[in-house]
């Protein structure tokens, strides 16, 4: 029988047994449906990561001077106590690191933690505030949308100046112009003198919540109160030079701190490889975790179509007793089945996959996960629906091609 014709008696089937054939359909449904959701939310996850949360959270081409890694998720207890023991980075450490090639001007210190900011005009409210240098608006690419970011002679006389972002704006100062006024942080006032572009968000994570000043005001010894240093961030024109900021910067502070060759370093020099390869780790445990369902719901599926195909081997035995004594051979019988289990299958992968990609659309509207649809991940499906057709229908279909036509036709 031609491919064409097969196709179209299993159409006529499903049409003909609806209830039927919806049960065939629902297990090879729902296992593409998680599995394309499950896909399109990883990649989704995968192109914000390197594209908004790289740029935006650690920057392009930097590298941060820190005393321990910030992303390391695998820290055992003997790790983090090596990490309590290290030196701690101070203000002659960072310039140290300043004075090698090819570091220069395109670093910033920065200290940050999150603490009450408040105005007379509303209740305090946590917020982001980051302690810096004025190199640290460049490198991170932050415009200001009214007023002016503050100056390197402004860090140096340790004036208490701010910029805020706009939800702090919306929140401590309503409908007011807040240029000019004061917002307290940790009960110092400083004056606001700009406010940064909307920056949005980071897996729900509002930036817009930002609060930057000098760090050689009162806030640094909040944040650190040894007054050591959180960290440095280093921007290079290339990753090339970043590179070679890196290795100058670890051979001079191994050379400061008397590290033998072969002992490990006691500093972190962090770049987005390190947060990269932390949500790489995240990647592939969350599709490890989430194709396990999908994966039962297709052997569920694989079980259905076999247990129907079964059944209508069984109810047409009289029609592949005429079929056989009209002429038709064993392979006509069996790749009459496996056809129409195959078309069952695809039609439900292709269902499950219209659910899948709306399924993903609705988590990230209703949450921060983002969702992408990757192309592999349909061509992926519909193999799988046509898979599990075949491999579920083999055995009903070699069962109805070895039935005798003589005994088929006695069945009543």
């Amino acid at each position: 029988m031609p491919f064409l014709e097969s196709v179209r008696l299993a159409l006529n089937t499903i049409r003909v047994q609806k209830l039927k054939s919806f049960f065939t359909l629902l297990g090879v449904m729902i296992g593409v449906m998680f599995l394309i959701a499950v896909v399109s939310i990883v990649q989704g996850m995968s192109n914000y990561v390197e594209n908004d949360f790289a740029a935006k959270i650690i920057g392009v081409n930097t590298f941060t001077f820190r005393r321990r890694p910030n992303f390391n998720p695998n820290t055992t207890d003997d790790q983090w106590r090596e990490f309590q023991r290290r030196p701690r980075i101070y203000a002659a450490d960072v310039e140290l690191v300043r004075s090698v090639q090819p570091v220069g001007n395109t670093s910033a210190i920065v200290n940050q933690s999150f603490i009450y900011a408040s105005t007379i005009y509303a209740r305090p409210r946590q917020a982001q505030v980051i302690a810096t240098e004025a190199s640290y608006f460049d490198i991170k690419k932050l415009n200001i949308t009214s007023g002016r970011a503050f100056t390197a002679q402004e860090v140096s006389a340790g004036a208490k100046v701010i910029v805020i972002g706009t939800d702090i704006v919306e929140r401590q100062f309503g409908e007011l112009d807040p240029l000019g006024r004061q917002l307290r942080i940790g009960g110092m006032p400083y004056t606001v003198i700009g406010i940064l572009e909307k920056q949005g968000s980071v897996f729900g994570f509002s930036l817009d919540r930002q609060a930057i000043v000098p760090w050689t005001t009162p806030v640094s010894r909040l944040i650190q109160p040894r007054g050591d240093l959180q960290s440095m961030i280093v921007q290079g024109p290339t990753r090339e030079v970043m590179q070679d900021g890196i290795e100058s910067a670890r051979e001079v502070m191994r050379g400061v701190r008397h590290l033998p060759p072969g002992k490990v370093d006691n500093f972190a020099l962090e770049t987005e490889d390190s947060a990269l390869a932390f949500f790489d780790g995240l990647k592939k445990q969350m599709i490890v975790f989430g194709t396990a369902l999908p994966a039962i719901g297709l052997v569920v599926g694989a079980m259905v179509i076999m247990n129907i195909m079964l059944v209508a081997v069984a109810e047409r035995t009289r029609e592949i007793g005429i079929r056989k004594a009209l002429g038709a051979k064993r392979s006509d019988i069996l790749s009459q089945f496996l056809i129409e289990a195959s078309t069952l299958s695809v039609i439900g992968a292709a269902i499950g996959i219209a659910l899948g990609l709306a399924a993903a659309k609705v988590v990230s509207m209703l949450t921060p996960l983002p969702a992408a649809v990757a192309p592999w991940s349909i061509g992926m499906a519909l193999v799988l629906g046509a898979g599990v057709g075949i491999v579920a229908g083999v055995y009903p279909a070699s069962r109805a091609a070895r039935l005798d036509p003589i005994a088929a036709l006695r069945q009543e």
